[in-house]
């Protein structure tokens, strides 16, 4: 069993709950959405074997000195084989963080007893183009026992009504709601002013939301 990977890095994490933990980034190759706004480069990568993938992140890094070890992508979901079978041999060393678009609920039972937090996306098809609220709700669903949180990318063109679908989503599943404005290269694509109003919109229906950005982009850290 094979997976291609994109890069293997060390960084801070730049979004969500965890902002600012120092962590071991494993970027898979490979994704089952094409984002409108996604400036990530993953389908270029080197293939790894369990053995290989395992040997190389023990052997070249210290883990005692991370946080997790954040499967990020792409979508790490779309390896779930693959994952099942590495996790169950890393997941005692270090907590596991799972970057995730949130739509693959099938693939994430199959890696689920190893995932100490998950970190998904609630995609917003006026930011993306693309229609994924029932996913996101199957997906939720299969994620209770687990410590999860739900991140939302977001420009002008977010609607009342996607504010509202979040929200009810949120409250079905208690989920904390990071608002994260999209970016265009370093900077925020809307204003900070745009920001407080859509925080604001929420927090009308739903209590814990936050507005965090990229932080990695402002510090200038990958």
């Amino acid at each position: 069993m094979k997976v291609k990977i994109n890069e293997i890095f060390s960084s801070i994490q730049g979004e969500g709950l965890y902002v600012g933990y120092k962590q071991l980034f494993i970027r898979f190759c490979g994704c089952n959405l094409n984002c409108e706004y996604c400036d990530t480069e993953f389908n270029q990568g080197v293939e790894y074997t369990l053995a290989e993938l395992f040997e190389k992140i023990t052997s070249e890094y210290d883990l005692s000195t991370f946080h997790s070890i954040s499967l990020t992508g792409g979508e790490p979901l779309a390896s779930a084989d693959f994952l099942a079978e590495f996790l169950h041999k890393i997941n005692h060393i270090t907590k596991i963080y799972l970057e995730t678009n949130g739509t693959l609920a099938d693939e994430l039972s199959k890696v689920k007893p190893y995932i100490d937090i998950i970190s998904a996306d609630i995609k917003l098809k006026s930011s993306t183009g693309l229609d994924t609220m029932n996913l996101h709700e199957k997906f939720f669903e299969n994620c209770k026992g687990v410590e999860t949180f739900a991140k939302i990318v977001f420009d002008n063109n977010i609607t009342d009504g996607e504010i509202t679908k979040c929200c009810e989503l949120a409250q079905k599943y208690n989920l904390p709601l990071i608002l994260q404005p999209k970016m265009v290269g370093n900077k925020m694509s809307v204003s900070s002013e745009f920001c407080s109003k859509i925080l604001d919109k929420f927090l009308e229906q739903y209590h814990n939301v936050r507005l965090i950005p990229q932080v990695h982009k402002f510090l200038n850290v990958r």
